[in-house]
């Protein structure tokens, strides 16, 4: 069984039960689900997850006001629940996966992501969020949430990017894959230099990667997950998913800068079909300063085109 899945049973059939019976008057009051860090936030985990921060569990999220006037009741009460589930043992919690479950604040909750208890409301902010906390902070499932107010945030972070901001990201991607993958993996391998080589072939599969979230409007999880993620993505996902696969365990440098050159062209093809460029170069540097001038807020517009 899935992690989210034993979760949300484990909340239904032990925890709402009991909060219904303790303290049934202050639920409408609570947001229920599990988000956050973690591989069964995204359905990725398997038995070898099951070492740590892993099993039944779930999130109370409160308010602020709710969280100092009943909060410490409620997590007495999460408390309570039994640690073992469908002989599933007890969560076992690693240094570093406190506060993951349980009676949490939502202000709290949000700013441990995105550093602020409310999404960006300029490009500023916007832009020094790394994609990988937008992922964490959205993730996961909301099994109940009466009240509305954790997920009227959820629910701004999933519209994405604003539109100028997406594409000043699709811009620098664009200038980070024609350097590394089309144009310095060719002449280090030419020039015998392995360890650049692989590193821009790596940087190449990174990048390539993060643009395949922003054409699909989609936030990239932290790299141990990106590769999984992006399978099942509708544009690109799938191809670039089996393609990397098959890159990884290649050893033949000539047939890695072949194919890194088709999936460069699979890009320029999606960027022109998503209208964000009309050039006709086959090197996806020379777009993005293209796609940088379809920016409408003139001061992003402007910035170096590498950056985002």
């Amino acid at each position: 069984m899935k992690g989210l899945e034993l979760c949300e049973a484990y909340f239904r059939e032990e925890g709402l039960p009991v909060l219904e019976r303790e303290c049934k008057e202050l639920l409408d009051r609570m947001a229920f689900g599990l988000v956050g860090d973690g591989s069964d936030c995204y359905g990725f985990d398997d038995e070898i997850s099951r070492d740590h921060d892993w099993g039944p569990g779930f999130c109370i999220w409160l308010t602020g006001e709710d969280y100092a006037s009943f909060g410490p009741r409620v997590q007495q009460i999460y408390a309570s629940l039994p640690g073992t589930f469908k002989g599933y043992g007890r969560r076992q919690t690693s240094p570093q996966g406190g506060g993951r479950v349980g009676a949490l604040e939502t202000s709290t909750f949000y700013s441990q992501f995105i550093g602020q208890y409310q999404p960006p409301s300029n490009y500023n902010e916007w832009m020094a969020l790394p994609e990988n906390a937008l992922a964490a902070a959205t993730n996961g499932k909301v099994f109940q949430d009466p009240l509305g107010k954790f997920s009227q945030i959820r629910c701004d972070l999933l519209q994405f990017y604003p539109e100028d901001v997406r594409l000043k990201k699709i811009a620098a991607r664009c200038v980070s894959l024609g350097q590394s993958g089309q144009y310095n993996l060719p002449r280090c391998v030419k020039r015998g230099e392995l360890f650049p080589a692989q590193y821009s072939e790596t940087r190449f599969y990174a990048d390539a990667m993060s643009l395949v979230f922003l054409l699909n409007r989609r936030y990239a999880p932290f790299y141990k997950w990106i590769h999984r993620a992006i399978r099942d993505l509708p544009i690109l996902g799938a191809y670039m998913y089996e393609t990397i696969s098959d890159l990884v365990k290649e050893h033949d440098y000539q047939v890695k800068v072949q194919r890194i050159e088709a999936m460069s062209q699979a890009l320029i093809s999606e960027l022109k079909r998503q209208n964000l460029t009309d050039h006709f170069s086959d090197f996806l540097l020379d777009h993005a300063p293209v796609i940088q001038q379809r920016i409408q807020d003139r001061s992003l517009r402007e910035r170096h085109v590498s950056i985002g």
